[in-house]
């Protein structure tokens, strides 16, 4: 990767970060209305169960000292690289990329789409898995997942995860920039009520089948393992379906 990136985005993060430690650590409902969450989302998002947020907001029970301090630090990292609510429906007042259909190949289209939303842009999603060569993408393909700047939403079409993403998580080729593997398994789960997970579960069955039907050096967070374990399932069984 080259290191232009690396130390911009260790700046950025380093900025990040800098804003972020001099918050205390907030009460479980500020914390939820910095994510915008209802009760019932931020209880799924942190795997609490939902009687539990609201005794901790109504006072009823004081969650414990540690449980803040964890959850404050998890809640930095989803301000930093958040998980999308919604998928963006067409807006005549946004700006439109390049037509998929007008290009022949996922690797023309996204380096046109490159062109337009800029050189730091990094892929991520079914665009990611395209960069890989995991997944062909689809010739009415819409929707665009990116780590960027705020600003590229204004572009019709565009999913802006987060503003930014470790350079440990990014890979490139071809001139394009992507996250990795892991990164954008990962990033699936996190999105997977918004997600068509065809793309996916495609990606998860070709890694199976060329690294010897096996799940070898696919690393996931304990919070998607058993997730995990399902679509590992769904993807060996892919092509016999």
């Amino acid at each position: 990767m080259d290191a232009h990136y690396i130390i911009k985005d260790i700046d950025r993060y380093t900025h990040w970060v800098h804003n972020m430690t001099e918050v205390k650590i907030m009460d479980i409902r500020e914390m939820r209305i910095q994510l915008g969450d209802a009760q019932s989302e931020f209880a799924e998002r942190y795997r609490i169960p939902f009687r539990t947020v609201q005794n901790w907001e109504s006072g009823v029970r004081k969650p414990p000292e540690y449980v803040l301090k964890m959850l404050s630090a998890r809640i930095r990292d989803d301000l930093i690289n958040r998980k999308s609510a919604k998928l963006p429906k067409y807006d005549p007042l946004k700006k439109n990329l390049p037509d998929r259909r007008d290009y022949r190949g996922a690797a023309a289209w996204l380096k046109a789409v490159r062109d337009v939303l800029g050189n730091s842009v990094v892929f991520a999603l079914d665009e990611a898995l395209m960069c890989q060569g995991s997944f062909g993408g689809r010739s009415d393909e819409y929707i665009v997942w990116v780590y960027g700047d705020d600003s590229l939403a204004g572009y019709n079409g565009v999913v802006v995860l987060g503003n930014y993403i470790s350079p440990y998580c990014v890979e490139e080729r071809n001139g394009l920039r992507f996250t990795d593997f892991n990164r954008t398994i990962a990033d699936s789960f996190a999105n997977e009520k918004i997600l068509d997970m065809q793309g996916i579960t495609e990606a998860v069955s070709k890694y199976y089948f060329t690294n010897n039907e096996s799940f070898d050096g696919v690393s996931i967070a304990p919070e998607y393992q058993s997730r995990f374990e399902e679509l590992a399932d769904e993807a060996v069984n892919y092509y016999d379906n």
